[in-house]
């Protein structure tokens, strides 16, 4: 059987999300209300952080074990990714005693190499490039808030025509959203302060007609239906951070950001937030702000996705 990674936002079709937003659904929908739902028992997933983490450990091992399969835990000091062995050989090796691989990591190269050589799913739970699991994550919450149809399933048509202004450093969550609105039919409106741009050919997007850049990041606000950003300094790059405080001093989303916003737009971050600095406090805990559903449905989504690339389309 041929095996399906998830690396990069771009690696399932439209139709394939349309699938996972209404799975996450309902595996939220038994989560809420105690239904023990097992489909992975005597399964395992091996996770491997290069990248310390949070809300990316706690959301894939709970949402293992909710699921009904184990975990095994690695870091750098333990995995050795890349360094005592090759990263192909310790695909190999780890591959044949797991059943699904979720690395956290600097490089893209890393993860796609790695990818290259194991016999079983590999996800992207962060690289310097990509963070798929937190753009599906965001696109679900959005869903779940602002697009749900008359039974109540979140329904990916409604991103059709939406703006999503990204307001912040070009990185990897901004690369993720760019390729997430090409295939799925909405508008990213990026600011960025000048020299910390998006590197266009990082997401590969094929045409700019699903994205706008804006000098003013209170214009890239204007009409907008769901506001995001992210830390000034994301993590590998501390050394730079006195250099970022000063270059992004103008990027903080604040209430006159989200005053000419749509009527009803959303903020989102995907956590750890500075209040002060790349968002006020009284947007991050305002009533506009879905941090904490969002954070929450890393599990929902990312059960959905192993769900997904172990068992393909349950019932």
């Amino acid at each position: 059987m041929s095996i399906q990674h998830y690396l990069r936002f771009t690696d399932l079709s439209a139709e394939e999300y349309g699938w996972l937003f209404r799975r996450a659904a309902i595996i939220k929908r038994r989560f809420k209300a105690y239904e023990k739902y097992h489909p992975l028992a005597d399964r395992t997933l091996a996770m491997i952080f290069e990248k310390a983490s949070t809300r990316t450990r706690v959301s894939f091992e709970a949402g293992m074990y909710q699921l009904g399969g184990s975990v095994v835990h690695l870091t750098t000091g333990d995995s050795q990714l890349g360094r005592a062995e090759p990263i192909e050989d310790t695909a190999r090796v780890i591959s044949r005693m797991v059943d699904l691989v979720m690395i956290r990591t600097f490089g893209q190269d890393k993860i796609e190499r790695f990818a290259s050589h194991s016999r079983v799913p590999v996800i992207n739970g962060l690289t310097n490039e990509f963070h798929p699991c937190q753009i599906l994550a965001d696109l679900f919450t959005f869903l779940e808030h602002r697009g749900l149809d008359a039974d109540g399933v979140p329904d990916p048509a409604a991103l059709q025509g939406k703006v999503v202004a990204w307001v912040g450093d070009g990185n990897n969550m901004a690369n993720t959203w760019l390729q997430a609105a090409e295939l799925l039919g909405f508008t990213v409106h990026l600011s960025t302060p000048s020299g910390y741009e998006v590197d266009q050919s990082v997401p590969g997007v094929r045409s700019c007609a699903s994205y706008k850049v804006f000098k003013d990041p209170k214009d890239a606000c204007r009409g907008a239906h769901l506001v995001t950003t992210d830390v000034w300094t994301s993590m590998g790059y501390e050394a730079e951070n006195d250099a970022r405080r000063k270059a992004f001093a103008d990027w903080c989303v604040d209430s006159s950001m989200m005053g000419v916003a749509s009527r009803d737009a959303l903020f989102m971050h995907c956590l750890p937030a500075h209040r002060g600095e790349e968002v006020q406090a009284d947007v991050i805990d305002g009533p506009q702000s879905v941090v904490w559903d969002e954070a929450e449905n890393r599990m929902h989504v990312q059960k959905a996705l192993m769900e997904y690339l172990l068992l393909g389309r349950v019932d």
